[in-house]
């Protein structure tokens, strides 16, 4: 077997990260490619929802689920690679397939470090590739891409009808996601789905968020 590991929403303020690792037989891998799988940001709403019906017949998957709170309690010992390499390995041993070849888009800079990080918690024996942009390269990445995706956002939408506020992606660029965050005492609900330690931000405009007092340095 082989596998794809990536996640969804590693760069939010608001909400999970999604990791899935979905598991394939190397013989009908060509049958994600007939159904022009590719990276979940490639594709509009309406394409991850229909793809991922059929990814899920297709794969043998597992995703798992990181709430805000748990990253916030982790990020007291662990950067956010580390959790990340930390809940990869859960996945990865959840699926249950010794020996299988996993394919995982890299955090890292440097992918062979962070291959290191998850073998460190890994108890299935495993080839860990890993590659930035790897969901590009790597159709069964892709598909694992899809089905985190989607799930991440069904459970978005589980937020926002339970807090009774519509903060668009829970991404630190987007525009109603600031604006909630920033008038974050009008929604006393949200607050344990705020991630409320942050780390790793990259761009620019996501940097702004940094002015809002929620945020602490970066680990």
């Amino acid at each position: 077997m082989i596998v794809g590991v990536d996640e969804a929403g590693r760069g939010c303020i608001i909400g999970p990260m999604v990791i899935c690792a979905a598991a394939i037989r190397p013989i009908e891998e060509y049958k994600l490619k007939d159904l022009k799988v590719r990276d979940s940001k490639k594709l509009t709403p309406n394409q991850r929802k229909r793809l991922y019906g059929k990814i899920a017949k297709l794969c043998r998957h597992v995703t798992v689920k990181v709430s805000a709170q748990e990253i916030n309690e982790m990020m007291e010992k662990h950067n956010l690679n580390e959790i990340e390499a930390i809940k990869i390995a859960q996945a990865i041993d959840h699926l249950a397939l010794p020996n299988a070849t996993i394919y995982v888009d890299s955090p890292d800079n440097v992918p062979s470090k962070f291959a290191k990080r998850i073998q460190k918690y890994l108890k299935t024996p495993a080839k860990i590739i890993a590659a930035n942009k790897a969901d590009d390269t790597y159709v069964i990445v892709a598909a694992a891409s899809i089905i985190a995706k989607v799930t991440r956002d069904r459970e978005i939408e589980k937020i926002k009808q339970e807090i009774g506020v519509d903060f668009n992606s829970g991404y630190t660029s987007d525009p109603k996601t600031q604006e909630v965050v920033a008038n974050r005492a009008k929604y006393p609900a949200l607050e344990q789905y705020l991630r409320k330690k942050w780390s790793t931000l990259q761009q620019k405009k996501q940097r702004r968020l940094s002015d809002f007092s929620l945020l602490s340095d970066d680990h």
